[in-house]
C-alpha cells in the first residue's frame, strides 16, 4: 500500500533529511512515527502525501509511483489519502459542519449529497451536537475531531496524523487517540507521528523509529 525504497531527501537549503529510508506499510496497519524533532517525520509523511517528491529513491502510494507523477495525478492520489495535523487548520469564519462540507465541495461532490455526507461524518466523530458551532466555540480535542471528520471525507485508505494530540491535554488527546483507534478498526491504515512515547508503550502497533534522516527501528 505504502512502500519507501531507498529513499533520500535533500533540501536546497538545509540539506539531507532522509538518507536511504525503506519501509513497507500494509492495508490497515496501524504505524507510530516516532524520532526526535528534526529527525526527518515530517519529511516521510509529506513524502507520503506528495507534498514532496523524493530526491532519489522511490515512494509508492496505493500503487502511484514517485517521482514520475504528473500534477494533475498527484491530486488524484491525495483524494484517496487523509491527512490531519497538529494545528487543526480549521476554518475560522465556517462553522463545523461548514468545514466538513468545504472539503466535499472542492472535490466536487454533489450538492445534494453533502449535507448527509456531513451528518454522517460528525456523527462517527462525535461531534453532532456541534455542527452549527464555530470552531472558536470548540475545545481543542473537538476540533481535532472536526479535522478528522474533514480528513474522512474520501473515505482514504490511509490516515496521515502528523502530531494530532501535540496540542491537547491528556483527556482530550486520550480521546482523540481512541477515536484514531476506531477508525483503524474500521479497516483505515493510520500512520501517527508523535513525540508520546508513553502512549506508544502503552500499546502494540508497529513502531517505525526515524533518527538524523535514518530509519533506525522498525
Amino acid at each position: 500500500m505504502i512502500r519507501f525504497s531507498n529513499v533520500f531527501k535533500e533540501y536546497p537549503r538545509t540539506g539531507l533529511a532522509l538518507s536511504d529510508v525503506s519501509f513497507q506499510i500494509a492495508k490497515g496497519e496501524f504505524v507510530f512515527l516516532t524520532g526526535p524533532s528534526g529527525a526527518g517525520k515530517s519529511s516521510i509523511l509529506k513524502l507520503i502525501y506528495m507534498d514532496e517528491l523524493p530526491t532519489r529513491g522511490t515512494v509508492w502510494v496505493g500503487g502511484s509511483k514517485a517521482p514520475g507523477l504528473r500534477r494533475s495525478a498527484i491530486a488524484h492520489v491525495r483524494r484517496k489519502l487523509g491527512v490531519v495535523f497538529q494545528d487543526f487548520q480549521l476554518l475560522d469564519d465556517r462553522t463545523v459542519e461548514a468545514n466538513v462540507a468545504f472539503a466535499l465541495e472542492v472535490v466536487g461532490t454533489a450538492g445534494d449529497k453533502i449535507g448527509g455526507r456531513v451528518s454522517r461524518l460528525l456523527t462517527r466523530v462525535g461531534l453532532a451536537s456541534k455542527a452549527t458551532n464555530f470552531p472558536r466555540e470548540l475545545s481543542g480535542g473537538e476540533q481535532q475531531r472536526v479535522a478528522i471528520a474533514r480528513a474522512l471525507v474520501n473515505d482514504p485508505f490511509v490516515l496521515i496524523a502528523d502530531e494530532p494530540t501535540g496540542n491537547l491535554d491528556e483527556r482530550a488527546a486520550r480521546g482523540v487517540f481512541q477515536l484514531l483507534k476506531d477508525i483503524n478498526a474500521s479497516g483505515t491504515a493510520v500512520v501517527m507521528a508523535t513525540h508520546n512515547l508513553d502512549l506508544v508503550k502503552r500499546h502494540e502497533y508497529r513502531l517505525l523509529e526515524v533518527n538524523r534522516g535514518q530509519l533506525v527501528f522498525d
